[in-house]
């Protein structure tokens, strides 16, 4: 089995909230792009346990570029108790908070993708506020409340270079099947006229930077 092969069937055995066929469309959406920029920077919000990080890590890795993975790891508020999708094994003892932290390293980790795949653990626009690289690639997939989806939209986004992809997850048209915030940033950058649409599966978005 190629190390590529090892890398997408691993993903598919993280815990997670990404269909399959997304992550696979994930993992290629950022790997043709990698394969035209090569040595990228790249980074997603919302990290979880790292599932995403593991599709879009197996492209960085075949591509020679880093994935900056960032999450408070606290889970956002659709994850808390009396929530759908709350998991409380993800709870940490010592202070009955979620920590996904730690299933976050051990995912990375037994994917030999430690090199590859760098944690940055905080809120994520205090840590846009001091992160100055330009970014080839840009992963949305954090909170879904309203002030934290926009909040996240529009402190990354203008940090993505002209040519480079703009990832967003759980984009749904139909308010029946999600929440509105993914959808309202997507919709966004396309009526303003700096990102194209290049790509869909289900209900992640593919986006280019034009200017």
């Amino acid at each position: 089995m190629s190390r590529r092969d090892e890398l997408l069937d691993y993903a598919g055995t993280v815990k997670g909230f990404m269909p399959r066929d997304e992550g696979l469309a994930l993992f290629e959406f950022a790997l043709a792009h990698g394969e035209r920029s090569h040595r990228g920077t790249w980074l997603e919000i919302g990290a979880w346990c790292g599932k995403s990080a593991v599709y879009l890590g197996a492209a960085a890795e075949a591509t020679n570029s880093v994935l900056y993975s960032l999450d408070h790891h606290r889970g956002s508020e659709e994850n808390q108790a009396g929530w759908e999708h709350f998991d409380a094994s993800l709870v940490d003892p010592s202070d009955g908070r979620l920590n996904t932290l730690p299933s976050w390293q051990r995912t990375i980790a037994e994917a030999r993708l430690e090199s590859t795949v760098i944690g940055l653990v905080g809120p994520s626009v205090v840590v846009a506020t001091h992160f100055n690289q330009p970014l080839d690639i840009l992963f949305i997939d954090g909170g879904h409340g309203r002030d934290v989806a926009w909040a996240d939209y529009e402190a990354w986004t203008p940090k993505i270079v002209v040519g480079g992809l703009l990832l967003i997850h759980d984009v749904f048209a139909n308010p029946d099947d999600g929440g509105r915030p993914p959808y309202e940033i997507y919709r966004a950058a396309l009526e303003s006229g700096a990102f194209i649409e290049r790509a869909e599966c289900g209900s992640l978005r593919a986006l280019t930077r034009v200017h």
